[in-house]
Formats: structure tokens, sequence, C-alpha cells
């Protein structure tokens, strides 16, 4: 059994494979270390940020205790001040001073008169409480009294007396301190004025309004015990106190402050989260790094295969693709392009801007200057535009150009991208197409003779009628004058005159008969229909004739109205006579179930300017208007709400009309009738502005 040996790695495949392994746990070290050396600064850094935090908590706490122990000072000295400006001359002011006094100090729960005995001869307790020596008897407090007011009188001063407690009969107690102050007058002791107390009251009422939350105050003794508290020290972890002694005269408080806020979190302050923020952002930014780094070789892979895949896909297109740059050099070409124009791809890049190989040479000049007034304009037709193209064997193709800007990744305008779509196909279709419809329409138009003859026999209905009413006027006429007037007498003449003029009508309608049945010829033949210019009004007179005698008839009042300045329209006259004619009569027929009075049958016939080169014709009438189940077949061919009609009026109207490039509407009236309305070509359209048939940019791009 033969079995092929490994052969041993070259000097780069064992680089490759041995170096490999030890700069990753190279690498890994130093990465351990970054991450170790990192996490170490940043506990330092919150370690040492928290003991400056406690320190600097520490000073504030001190700095606060010193501010209250201050104002506790001067709130003290207000109340001695107080009790100084009482004078016990009588008995009744007294009583009203103390009252008013220990109303306005609440921390103050009783003052007291005493002699010089020490004995009681007036008190006052506070008006908030009840009196505080119920249970505990003022003499057991005697003694500490007699010290202060015996101090008092040795210095002649105020002199405050230690705290004691006093029992209360709810339960609770109050820790009491006496002021001891002596009246003095003409230098001889006049007796003492004694105010008492209560510790608690005094740190409420004097510190209070200026105690912030999350701090706790109290008086205590030397040895920490607490003799009265106001305040909450919170819920920190970390309790902080400062202290504070308040010198009273004979005595001597311990003021202390307590505190839980402000103590040092695992993030003391802003600064340390935001170094500590950023330390991981950086840890954070590295590790995104690697990754970014093996993103980008996953990205790379990707990117060549989206780009073999959009290469494979470029050749399979049927549709070829052209990039040109800003100067119409071809700067890339697909299979398909190359393919439809028989050229290879590399004389196509290496070609100059133009002309182009694939341009047919008859075309060349036309295609440079309008490729350069593309250019220079960066005019792009919506949809493309359709060219011709020219094999490598000379023969023709007509094309489709679709083309878009070439826009580089920022944001740059490079040149252009073209799609190109060979409409040899396309336009062959289009022949035969063209052909079947050409049969269509003839198929059509023969279709349309039976239509025609019973149009031609329904419109020389008026003007036949016409013409046998003047003949026989101008027979009973002249039959009359036979018989009784003679030749040379006035009634002769003027009964000559009114035969000449009938037969003058005569000859007028026999004349337009002949002129609607030739029109109708020449459709049927499929002649050029002749068109002149013609003035609206000429079309309203030669109608009014036939619209004044149906309108003395019917009772029926008509009214023509023409804008000045209307030009003259580009028509077939006798059709459109017979259009204005046939509406005319409609509206007419349409007013006799309408109103009574024949004064209010009015029928109007408009002409006026819409747009620049069209004019309006419109027939208004006042009838009952057009029900909506009717409005909807009312251009049907044989469809009418006559009794005697044939409903192909309105249907030839409407053919008329489209022949004309317009579209016969109607609306209703307010507050009752009908207006039908369309619009004639003028025969002299306005010029747009700026038009000129050189213009290049009217011209497709190439």
């Amino acid at each position: 059994m033969n079995s092929r040996a490994p052969t041993a790695p070259t000097g780069l495949a064992w680089w490759r494979l041995g170096g490999l392994a030890p700069r990753r746990k190279s690498r890994s070290f130093l990465w351990a270390l970054l991450v170790l050396l990192v996490g170490s600064s940043l506990v330092l850094l919150i370690w040492l940020a928290g003991r400056y935090e406690s320190s600097a908590t520490q000073e504030r706490l001190e700095a606060y205790t010193a501010d209250l122990a201050t104002q506790m000072r001067q709130g003290m000295s207000r109340n001695l001040r107080s009790l100084q400006a009482m004078q016990p001359d009588r008995a009744e002011p007294w009583l009203a001073h103390a009252q008013e006094l220990l109303q306005k100090r609440r921390e103050l729960i009783r003052l007291e008169w005493l002699d010089t005995e020490l004995r009681v001869q007036l008190a006052s307790d506070s008006p908030y409480r009840p009196p505080a020596f119920e249970i505990f008897q003022r003499s057991l407090s005697a003694a500490d009294v007699g010290l202060a007011c015996r101090a008092a009188q040795r210095f002649n001063a105020p002199a405050y007396a230690n705290s004691y407690f006093v029992p209360q009969s709810d339960g609770t107690g109050l820790e009491l301190m006496d002021l001891c102050l002596p009246l003095m007058a003409a230098g001889q002791l006049m007796g003492y004025t004694v105010a008492t107390y209560a510790l608690n009251d005094v740190l409420a009422e004097l510190l209070g309004s200026l105690l912030t939350r999350g701090h706790a105050v109290a008086f205590t003794e030397a040895d920490g015990t607490r003799l009265a508290m106001y305040g909450s020290a919170g819920s920190g972890r970390q309790l902080f106190a400062a202290q504070q002694l308040v010198d009273l005269s004979g005595n001597t408080l311990v003021l202390r402050l307590e505190s839980r806020q402000g103590t040092a979190d695992f993030f003391p302050n802003l600064l340390t989260a935001l170094v500590t923020a950023m330390t991981l952002a950086l840890l954070v930014v590295l590790l995104m790094l690697v990754r970014d780094m093996r993103r980008r070789l996953k990205v790379e892979r990707d990117l060549a295969e989206a780009l073999a895949f959009r290469k494979a896909m470029e050749n399979s297109l049927n549709t070829g693709l052209r990039a040109r740059d800003l100067d119409g050099r071809i700067t890339y070409v697909n299979p398909a392009f190359c393919q439809m124009v028989g050229v290879r791809a590399e004389e196509l890049l290496q070609h100059s801007a133009s002309p182009a190989p694939y341009w047919p040479p008859e075309l060349a000049n036309v295609y440079q200057d309008r490729q350069a007034f593309r250019l220079a304009n960066k005019a792009l037709p919506r949809g493309g535009h359709e060219s011709v193209f020219m094999r490598s064997d000379g023969t023709r193709f007509p094309v489709l150009i679709i083309e878009a800007p070439l826009i580089n990744a920022l944001g740059k305008h490079t040149g252009w991208m073209s799609a190109v779509l060979d409409l040899s196909e396309q336009k062959r279709a289009e022949e035969v197409s063209r052909a079947s419809q050409d049969r269509l329409q003839a198929t059509a138009r023969l279709a349309m003779v039976g239509e025609m003859a019973s149009l031609l026999s329904h419109e020389l209905n008026q003007p036949l009628a016409a013409i046998s009413s003047y003949a026989n006027g101008s027979l009973n006429v002249l039959r009359d004058a036979q018989g009784e007037m003679l030749p040379s007498s006035p009634e002769q003449r003027r009964l000559n005159s009114d035969l000449d003029m009938a037969l003058r009508r005569i000859a007028e309608q026999a004349g337009r008969a002949g002129t609607v049945i030739k029109s109708v010829h020449d459709f049927v033949r499929r002649r050029e229909q002749k068109r002149e210019a013609v003035r609206p009004m000429d079309l309203i007179d030669a109608i009014m004739p036939l619209v004044g005698l149906q309108a003395r008839k019917l009772g029926v009042r008509v009214v023509i109205s023409a804008e000045p300045g209307c030009p003259d329209v580009q028509c077939d006259p006798t059709m459109v006579e017979q259009v204005l004619l046939n509406l005319a009569r409609n509206g007419m027929q349409a007013m006799q179930p309408g109103p009574a009075q024949a004064s209010d049958r009015v029928l109007n016939l408009r002409v006026q300017r819409s747009g620049k080169d069209r004019v309006e014709f419109s027939v208004a009438d006042v009838g009952e208007g057009i029900a909506d189940e009717v409005a909807s077949q009312l251009f049907t061919p044989f469809f009418t709400t006559k009794e005697e009609g044939m409903g192909l009026g309105l249907s030839l109207c409407r053919t008329v009309v489209e022949q004309h490039g317009s579209i016969l509407s109607f609306k209703p009236q307010l507050p009752r009738g009908t207006v039908f309305s369309f619009t004639l070509p003028a025969a002299a359209p306005y010029p747009y502005p700026g038009t000129d048939e050189a213009d290049l940019s009217q011209l497709p791009a190439f």
C-alpha cells in the first residue's frame, strides 16, 4: 500500500504556522496587561476621589456648624435684649409684656418675676404648650435658679443655669435651661427676671429655618450625652458630624451637627464619573477596533464576491451600459453594448471623446453639437431619448438612450451613466401595428357610411323645411296678388319686393343644403377637410335666420354676446355652423316645458377667448337641465329623449368638435338650465416667447 508522506513546510510556511502562536500569546499578554493597568488606575482614582470627597464634606459640615452656632448666639442675644426691656413697675404691664414676648418667642416657655429673696412674685407660661411644671414642681429646680441669680447679682450681668430634665404629663419630657437677669434701680437690686428655655424649641426656632434637608442638629454634654435634637441626618452609609461650643454666661452648650448626605459613593463626583466613563470608553473603542478589523476583512471578501456577482449580472444583460466622463470619453461599456454596436471594448475605451465609432457619418456633426450642448448644460430629457446608431458593418438601427448623472462616493458629479436599448424589433412591431390600425380605420369609416347617411337626412330637415316654407309663402302671396292688386300699384311693388326676398332665402337655404351634402360626401370619401379662417360672429350670423325663425315659433328670446377682440378661428365653417345650429335648436326645445312667460325663455349664445390660442363657443338655456341617468349616455348614437328625434345630433356634434381638436362638454347653469361649450383653434395663435428653431436645448442629447 502506497501512501504519500507529508512534505516539510517551507520557511515562509513555518513562519506563518510556527511563529503565529507566540505572536498571539504576546498580543494576549499585552492586552491583559493593558486591561490590568487601566483597571488599577481606575480603582485608585475612585479611592482617592472618595477620600477627597469625604474630607470636603467634613469641611463643609464644620463650616456649616460654625454658622449655626453664630446664629444661635445672635438669637439668644435678641431674646436677652427683649428681656432687659421688661421693667416690673406694676403687675399688669409686666404680665402683658410677658405674654407678648412669649407669643413672639416660642423657645421661651415661662417668664417669672422674683423678688430679692428669690420668691416668685409674678409668672406667665407660654400659650403654645401646657405649663411645664405641672408634674415637676418648680421648687425642685430652685437651687439651680438660685446659683444663676447669685452669679448674675455678683457680676451684674445675665447668667444661665445648667440644663435639667422635666417630665411632662403626656409621657414625654423637656430639657430646660433657665436665664436669670438682675433688675437694678439706682444701683439697688430690685429683683430678678427668670426666663425658662426649652432646648428642643431653641433648636427649632433659632436654627430650624437655616437647617437644610439631611442634617440634624443637637445639644450635647461634654461626654456626648444628647440633650435635645432637631432634624434628620438622612440615610447614607457614613455619618459625618461636627461640633461647636456655644459659650453662654454661666453655662456652655455643645452644638453638634450630623449628616449622612454627601457620603462618598462609588462615583463621588462628576469628574470621577467622567474619567471612569472615558476609561471604559477607551476599552470599548479598543475592543471595537479589533472587531472592526475582523469585519473589514469580511467586508473585503464580501465586496469581492459582490463585484464578481455584478460582473456576471452585467455580462448577462441584453441592455447596453455605457459610462462617460465629463469630457464625453467612454470609461466603461458592458458586453451587451459591444455586441450591439459590433465594436470591442478596448477600441471604445481607447477612442477619443467624439466622434464615436458607432455614430453614422452623416449625423456625426449633429451628434457632436448636441453632445457638447448637453455636457455644458447638464440637461437630461425625462424618459430618455431616441437616436440612431451604426454597427461595424454600416447598418443603422434605432436605440433608446436613458441617462443619469454618475455620482462618486464623495457626492461629486464625475460623468454620465447610460442605458441603451435596441429598438429595432420594437420599430418593426410598431410598423406592423400602424398598418393594422390603418386597415381598422378604413373598416370603421365604411361602417360609418350608414350613420352618415342617417345624419345627412337629419341635418337636411331644417334647410328643406325652410325652403318649403318660403316657397309656399311665395306662392300664396303671388296667388293673392294676381287676383286683387294692379300691376303698377304700390302694393304690387311691395309684393314684388317680398317675393324677391323670399326667393333669395330659398336660394340661400338650397345652397346651404348642397354644402352640407358636399361636406358629408367629402368625409365619406376620406378627402382632406378644408379649413379656413372665419370670424366667430360670421358663424353666428350664418345660423341666425334659422335660429330666429324657430325662436319666433317657440317664443324664445335669443341673446348674443361676443368678447371684443376675439381672433379668427381655423375651422370647417359648414360643420361648425351645423354644431351651433343643433345646440341652439336643442336649447330652445329644452325650454318648452320650462318658464311660462315667453320673456323668461332666453337662449344665450356667447363667444369669448379661452387661453392664448383658443376661442370658446357656448350655448346656454334656462330649461329643466339634464338628469343624471340621461347625462351618462347623452352622446351615445341613436339615444334620444324626443319622440321625433333620431339620437344622432349630439353624436355628430361631438365628432365634429373632436375633429377640430376640442371636446364638447356640458354643465348645469344656476339657477336652472344647461350650458354646452367647445373651443376652436385661433387662426393665428400667439407664439411662445423665446422659441427658436435652432435652439439645441430642445433636441435630445447623445
